[in-house]
């Protein structure tokens, strides 16, 4: 079982970071401690307008409500998903135009010189090549996969569905990414609430996904939907969360000669072990926190 605990030291800075071949492991709670200032209050006389605002910004990021029932959330495999993901698996889990769609979302939505944080991730970057990031941090199940992943220039391991509190500072990401993975968390609402946390102020969240799954370890709400109630659910993700912009969603479908069938005999076990032939479709649900910036 891999963990944080007992990490050596590692360095940060706040340069451009540049882009390693093994990828440190990333312990925010062991670097130096940024400096404190003294703050002087001014003599309260009427600020009423400044409570208004700040009580505003202390809602933004709460969640509004549930959005799984408990049922929804249970497991046909019950087991710690860290058990499940002990071994390093070493394969591509969507298909090279799912790839391709992906990287050309990212190559159009995410900005040089961003920071990234890069939930539930593997080995495998979908990050367009020829963009350079400011810092890319990595999250998943297994160490072995991270390390191999050389976009990252730190990981960190932790099960999203025991603790979801990220150990990471407020406002310290300008886009969060989460691939082929939604479909596996239990506590959507709280992980999306802290997706806004660490996110900046018109930061990007950026969920996509596809039919693959391993069938086992899929939410029942995921696992008995369909493709439609998919994607509104990861609507209700967002929209469970104070602060997050009207999501947006976008849809790649293969053509109806290329398409599999999802009744066929075999596709039952095909999907229990995280296995579907043809052509994958592609779906991604993105938001911003608070406002979607405009570009020049």
């Amino acid at each position: 079982m891999i963990s944080l605990e007992g990490v050596s030291s590692i360095r940060k800075t706040h340069d451009m970071l540049p882009i390693h071949s093994k990828p440190k492991l990333w312990n925010p709670s062991i670097a130096p401690n940024p400096p404190t200032f003294k703050k002087i209050l001014p003599l309260k006389i009427s600020n009423t307008w400044n409570e208004n605002k700040e009580a505003n910004e202390s809602k933004a990021g709460r969640i509004k409500r549930l959005v799984l029932s408990n049922e929804g959330r249970t497991k046909l495999n019950t087991f710690p998903d860290r058990e499940f993901y002990a071994y390093p698996r070493f394969v591509t889990h969507v298909d090279d135009g799912f790839i391709a769609t992906l990287t050309d979302l990212y190559r159009e939505r995410l900005k040089p010189g961003s920071e990234i944080l890069d939930l539930m991730s593997s080995w495998i970057s979908h990050l367009p090549n020829e963009v350079v990031y400011k810092r890319v941090v990595g999250h998943g199940l297994n160490a072995q996969e991270l390390a191999r992943n050389s976009r990252m220039d730190y990981f960190f391991v932790k099960d999203l569905n025991q603790d979801q509190k990220l150990e990471i500072e407020d406002s310290s990401f300008d886009a969060v990414l989460c691939t082929v993975s939604v479909q596996y968390l239990q506590q959507p609402e709280k992980a999306f609430a802290e997706v806004f946390r660490v996110l900046r102020p018109g930061g990007v969240f950026i969920v996509s996904f596809s039919n693959r799954l391993f069938y086992e370890k899929a939410i029942n709400a995921w696992r008995d939907g369909t493709a439609y109630s998919r994607v509104q659910l990861v609507l209700q993700y967002f929209q469970c969360i104070e602060g997050f912009t009207q999501p947006e969603v976008i849809r790649e479908l293969p053509s109806a000669g290329n398409s599999q069938d999802d009744k066929s005999p075999c596709s039952w076990f095909m999907k229990w072990l995280g296995l579907f032939s043809g052509s994958d479709p592609f779906y991604a649900v993105i938001a911003y926190k608070n406002f979607k910036p405009v570009y020049d």
